[in-house]
């Protein structure tokens, strides 16, 4: 080291930090029955916060995925090369249980608990998240076809991680992808133009060419496909029960702007064979229950990526001087730093209740399922709207040091974006909010009926609520102000949580800025009465007691 070269006033690693030791999960794990799960979460929180885990995400997207169409002989493989860091992420999340372990799992609170790990485990790492949530959100899908579902559910839902191409049946366990979107069409699925055909033995053959294709490397993929009777669902297997590939051919891998780690691929059919699931003709309604799940963990995805940048730029404010002082210290970014925790505790709070709704729901519960219905949809345009501004704003925090790679910042950032555009831009989920209302008014009265369990607690809530009703009951020009309804819903369910489950500190706060007024456009626009230093204490990254 040159002797002009000192390295001081640089903060430390953020490692040997326990990523689950966050009160905001504890306590909404708790509230939404599933405190049992606290020492499994606790354990993969731990390993979340370790200086290894933070390598497998470095490495992971920084050695993306490779296809190899044909072997060295000519034939065709479609193989995808993934760095070694990509199979311990997919390990752990398999056998922790985050993919579609739930739906074997009779205890109440199953899905909670996988909520809350999947949230604690993506901040590790967003991309090996892909195929884990959509194997979790395809069973109930394929339960639509009972024969299939009994076929593949166990494989689906076992805790075994068995990568690579050969027979379903002859696997320890499964992955499934979706493949829906075509070039012409996109979130409009009612374009796509892939045909099926029905073979003599009752299955079909497709031909077409799917544009996005989630997990490429999945051993079964749900797709959407014309038949005679209209738009259908399919279950197309990426390996034939003979060892034989199917026909289906991976055309290139997307290069895309974040989730780099995560093969996304251009898929063609020619003639590939496929499984009716559910009735002909009512494809989409058979995929919504897919999209369901998978729009709830956009929704957890997002909250995992808020909390990630918070942890960064609040460890970051607590090592690093200015000034004379550590810059937590500093009104101006405690003002910023306590307005990115509202944000992240607003998001994490509102997952956690998404959960508890899908898992009561699961066990028949109607009221729950009506809600789910309509609150996914808000949530999921909301947090995830939320989340590129909350990291930008996170990553300001650290400065010029934010804005090199090695922060880890800039994947946090890229990442950002994503979960507002996979499974329906912010229009399609505001117009499927509208959609539910108007097809399913019970999801009207299960969402009012939620957030006036906070009634009379907060006058800025009060009047917030009779906004909202009045904007509900005002059908004119309802699509074009779509956004703004949405968006005032997803404000009045955020607050009616905290203001039942939160410190009365962030509550206060959260109603404050959010509903009363007293915030600008910019995070840190705080008013002058908030407790910045309850909220801060409530939501600084915790060391693990032995510091490893």
């Amino acid at each position: 080291m040159a002797p002009t070269h000192e390295v001081f006033n640089q903060p430390s690693p953020l490692a040997g930090y326990d990523v689950a030791a966050d009160p905001v999960l504890s306590g909404g794990l708790a509230r939404e029955g599933a405190e049992w799960a606290a020492g499994e979460v606790g354990e993969l929180g731990r390993l979340a916060g370790s200086s290894q885990a933070r390598s497998w995400g470095e490495q992971a997207n920084a050695f993306g995925p490779v296809l190899r169409t044909h072997d060295r002989y000519g034939n065709r493989v479609d193989e995808v090369d993934f760095h070694p860091a990509w199979h311990v992420l997919t390990d752990t999340a398999v056998t922790h249980g985050l993919h579609a372990a739930p739906w074997a799992d009779g205890r109440a609170g199953a899905h909670v608990a996988r909520a809350a790990k999947f949230f604690v485990w993506s901040q590790v790492e967003a991309g090996h998240g892909c195929p884990i949530s959509m194997t979790y959100a395809a069973v109930p899908a394929l339960r639509h076809s009972p024969a299939l579902a009994e076929r593949f559910e166990p494989l689906l839902t076992a805790r075994e991680y068995d990568f690579g191409p050969r027979a379903p049946h002859t696997k320890r366990g499964l992955l499934a992808g979706m493949s829906m979107t075509e070039k012409q069409g996109g979130s409009d699925v009612r374009a796509n133009t892939t045909r099926a055909t029905e073979a003599p033995d009752g299955s079909y053959r497709l031909r077409g060419h799917k544009w996005f294709t989630s997990a490429p490397t999945g051993d079964l993929f749900l797709t959407l496909a014309q038949a005679p009777e209209g738009l259908t669902c399919f279950l197309v297997p990426r390996v034939l029960e003979d060892g034989t590939r199917n026909a289906l051919a991976v055309q290139r891998l997307k290069d895309k702007l974040g989730n780099r780690s995560n093969a996304s691929a251009e898929l063609e059919y020619d003639g590939a064979h496929a499984w009716l699931v559910g009735e002909p003709g009512r494809g989409v309604r058979t995929i919504a229950e897919m999209v369901n799940g998978t729009r709830l963990d956009c929704v957890i995805g997002s909250a995992a990526g808020m909390r990630a940048a918070l942890s960064e730029a609040a460890h970051h404010a607590g090592e690093r001087y200015a000034f004379g002082k550590a810059l937590v210290e500093q009104p101006l970014m405690r003002n910023v730093l306590a307005d990115l925790a509202l944000e992240s505790e607003a998001a994490t709070t509102l997952m956690l209740r998404l959960a508890g709704a899908a898992d009561r729901a699961a066990r028949g519960d109607r009221d729950e399922a009506a809600f789910r219905r309509l609150a996914v949809a808000v949530g999921k345009f909301w947090v995830t709207k939320r989340q590129p501004a909350h990291v930008a704003e996170a990553l300001e925090c650290l400065g010029g040091n934010g804005y090199v790679e090695e922060s880890g910042m800039p994947r946090l950032f890229r990442e950002s974006p994503l979960n507002s555009i996979w499974e329906g831009s912010g229009n399609v989920a505001a117009l499927d909010v509208l959609r539910a209302m108007g097809r399913e008014p019970g999801s009207v009265e299960a969402f009012r009926a939620e957030t006036a369990l906070a009634g009379g607690a907060d006058p800025r809530l009060d009047a917030a609520l009779k906004r909202l009703d009045a904007e509900l009951g005002d059908p004119d020009s309802l699509e074009h102000r779509a956004r703004s309804v949405v968006e005032l819903m997803a404000l009045c369910l955020q607050a009616s949580l905290l203001v039942r489950h939160a410190p009365a500190a962030v509550a206060d706060a959260f109603t404050a800025s959010r509903l009363g007024g007293e915030w600008g456009h910019a995070f840190g626009t705080l008013p002058r009465t908030v407790d910045t230093g309850a909220i801060l204490d409530r939501n600084r990254p915790r060391r693990q007691e032995n510091g490893c």
